[in-house]
């Protein structure tokens, strides 16, 4: 299946809409995310998204202008992107995925370990979408933190209903399902491995790719900051308080924050107790 006519798909937010961040990103996702796997072999019109999509509380991630780039290092050549993503930000997703479905040359999609989220919609631009043996796929509907009245309320869930409806379309294209049918299984947060999303009609071909553990620094307290990171976006705390909060906790300062944050000593310190728990695999 090509999916060279799919549609564009443009989403604009209203700026009357007090969304906190829209985000694809869930906990479960993060838990099944292993973002020390690699691909073994990478040839060199190689493009790899092999974090969250778009930047996250560190300024680290996947971003449009990244991927922009590699595709004018490789303008007019066939490319093969290789996924190991645990998904992230819905407009950054959206982007990419238009990037690479404009991209002239043909568009190879490797899925190496979990393309959830915005980074399954990344996923439904190649011509041929592959998942490796024990990789997945997840589908689901998009979330925003915001705040306001009964009316902004509103106008949020009419704004997210707008964005899932833009997701649904693509899952739709690719598959040959309705949308409807997209829209109830992403209101499940559905996970396909690599037969499931054959058999859906989101991918092409479950088939061995070659894949390595890498051995970085610190994968595990990446990892772990992030999933500290989405459960205080879930009480409602703002990405620049969540920014000041982990930039404490571990010990950095960010020059977009040249201002030193004062926060409760007794929240500092659980927050370090936490880290240290989660680098332990507690």
């Amino acid at each position: 299946m090509t999916l060279r006519k799919l549609p564009k798909i443009n989403v604009t937010a209203d700026s009357r809409v007090p969304l906190n961040g829209t985000t694809t990103l869930t906990p479960e996702a993060l838990d099944r995310w292993q973002p020390e796997i690699r691909a073994a072999v990478q040839g060199d019109n190689t493009i790899s998204i092999l974090e969250p999509i778009g930047e996250d509380t560190f300024g680290e991630g996947v971003s449009s202008k990244r991927i922009a780039a590699a595709l004018r290092r490789n303008a007019g050549k066939d490319v093969t992107v290789q996924i190991n993503s645990p998904g992230g930000d819905f407009f950054e997703g959206m982007t990419i995925f238009n990037m690479l479905r404009d991209h002239p040359g043909k568009v190879r999609v490797e899925v190496l370990g979990v393309a959830a989220s915005a980074a399954s919609i990344i996923a439904m631009s190649g011509d041929e979408v592959i998942l490796a043996p024990g990789a997945f796929l997840m589908i689901h509907q998009a979330s925003a933190l915001a705040m306001g009245r009964a009316d902004d309320m509103e106008e949020v869930a009419a704004a997210l209903r707008q964005f899932d409806s833009a997701m649904a379309e693509i899952y739709a294209d690719r598959s040959g399902m309705s949308e409807d049918e997209a829209l109830t299984l992403m209101a499940s947060d559905t996970w396909f491995n690599g037969a499931q999303a054959v058999d859906a009609g989101l991918a092409d071909e479950e088939a061995n790719i070659e894949v390595t553990a890498s051995t970085g620094d610190d994968n595990g307290g990446e990892k772990a900051i992030r999933r500290i990171d989405v459960a205080l976006a879930k009480q409602g705390i703002s990405r620049k308080e969540r920014r000041e909060l982990l930039a404490e906790v571990k010990g950095v300062k960010h020059d977009a924050d040249p201002a030193p944050a004062t926060h409760d000593a007794g929240l500092i310190q659980a927050l370090e107790g936490l880290l240290t728990s989660f680098k332990k695999g507690i």
